[in-house]
């Protein structure tokens, strides 16, 4: 690891050292210890609430005066209501079922060697993320409950939020005997602590960038650490020739609108030829009536003439943002083509009443999570049972799709014998 000069490297360096210490505690304490820290971290949140939306007030201010987006302010905004969800979302990891507890595999050899295949925790795991305060308590509450000690790193536009978090989370943990070093954050929004971290072989055992596409590139090229890789949400609904066209309302109205800024909204419609004429209208007016704008290919335009023509690029846009790319498809080949070629592999859906076609459809995709009549934005961790999420993983390896408490964990073998000797 680089030695820096003002001290960045050396803070890390203690950090990682007491968070290992940490996650040994944690991987020995029982369940309902863990599920005890959990739950005073919950009252904590909840007690703290006015200072937690007290010092996001803060972040909105230089927000605001940066000019930032409505999107990405709706994805940094903290309210009395956000502050309970983080909170409910820490109860509701405590009432899950031990990850720890878990026998994988079991069997026994021919020489009579029983070998067990069990759940252990990762270890210390470095989090960094951006613009969403809530990411911190979801990944710390995640985390202490699998074993792992935490480091996250948070986007600067959220630092006095998530300092506001840390400190209400550190305060049940104290208070429930778990070790404070299980959650930490470093003290400033220096960019030198994301270099320190990537670097931190054999100190932080996972890295799990959460944010654009630039931050996970980075993280990607750079880290000495294995990666857990959150990609680019680029969402597709798709719209087959039997869809009911209500449902298809509905169900894009939800997907693009109930919140733009979050990675599982869609940024893509594709519609069927056959049913494009009559629905695309439709489903444009209602998206309008939201306040959705559009970039739509030569098909879509020569239906509803006044939509924004897209560029070469705009296929390829995680807008994050109040705007739908739109294309006319025909049939669920041209779906899947378009898909794989403009897709990120997060989540795409289908809404049709043929189950022909939606099997098709699932098939042929090689997203992480797809979906049949419903909305995309169902691509949450809570929504999946999981409590909560650590983040959407796109990648291949370990996990794919919400990232809850399984994920968080690896495997050792336990190997139980009577004497065996190897010939």
């Amino acid at each position: 690891m680089h030695v820096d000069s003002d001290g960045t490297t050396d803070w890390l360096r203690s950090a990682a050292v007491s968070a290992r210490a940490a996650s040994v505690a944690l991987a020995r304490m029982p369940e309902a210890a863990r599920n005890d820290a959990l739950r005073a971290a919950a009252r904590a949140l909840r007690a703290r609430a006015a200072e937690i939306v007290q010092a996001n007030a803060a972040d909105l201010v230089a927000f605001d005066a940066a000019g930032g987006t409505a999107a990405f302010r709706d994805r940094l905004a903290l309210t009395p209501a956000r502050v309970d969800a983080m909170a409910q979302g820490l109860d509701d990891i405590a009432a899950l079922p031990d990850p720890l507890a878990r026998t994988l595999a079991d069997w026994t050899r021919p020489n009579g060697l029983r070998i067990r295949r069990i759940a252990a925790p990762i270890g210390v795991i470095g989090m960094i993320y951006e613009s969403r305060p809530n990411v911190g308590a979801d990944a710390a509450g995640l985390c202490l409950k699998a074993g792992n000690a935490v480091i996250l790193r948070g986007g600067s536009d959220s630092f006095h939020s998530a300092r506001s978090i840390h400190a209400a989370v550190t305060e049940g943990l104290c208070a429930a005997g778990a070790p404070e070093a299980a959650v930490q954050v470093p003290p400033s929004t220096d960019r030198a602590y994301v270099a320190a971290m990537l670097g931190a072989a054999g100190l932080i055992d996972l890295i799990i960038p959460r944010g654009g596409k630039s931050l996970v590139r980075r993280v990607q090229a750079e880290a000495q650490v294995p990666v857990l890789a959150h990609a680019e949400g680029l969402c597709h609904t798709y719209v087959h020739a039997q869809a009911d066209p209500d449902m298809a309302r509905r169900i894009a109205a939800n997907a693009k609108m109930r919140r733009p800024g979050v990675c599982g909204a869609t940024e893509t419609l594709l519609i069927d030829a056959a049913v494009a004429p009559a629905l695309l209208p439709l489903i444009v007016a209602d998206l309008r009536a939201l306040g959705c704008d559009f970039r739509a290919d030569a098909r879509a335009r020569a239906i509803v003439a006044d939509l924004r023509a897209a560029g070469d690029a705009d296929f390829d846009t995680e807008w994050l943002d109040a705007i739908l790319s739109v294309a006319v498809v025909d049939g669920v080949d041209s779906a899947i083509a378009h898909i794989l070629r403009h897709g990120s592999e997060h989540t795409d859906a289908i809404v049709t009443e043929d189950e022909a076609a939606a099997m098709q459809f699932l098939r042929g995709i090689d997203s992480a999570v797809g979906i049949w009549n419903a909305s995309t934005q169902f691509c949450d961790g809570g929504e999946f049972g999981f409590g909560a999420e650590i983040g959407i993983a796109t990648g291949r390896i370990h996990a794919r799709g919400p990232v809850g408490l399984e994920q968080l964990t690896t495997f050792r073998y336990v190997v139980t014998g009577n004497g065996q000797v190897r010939p």
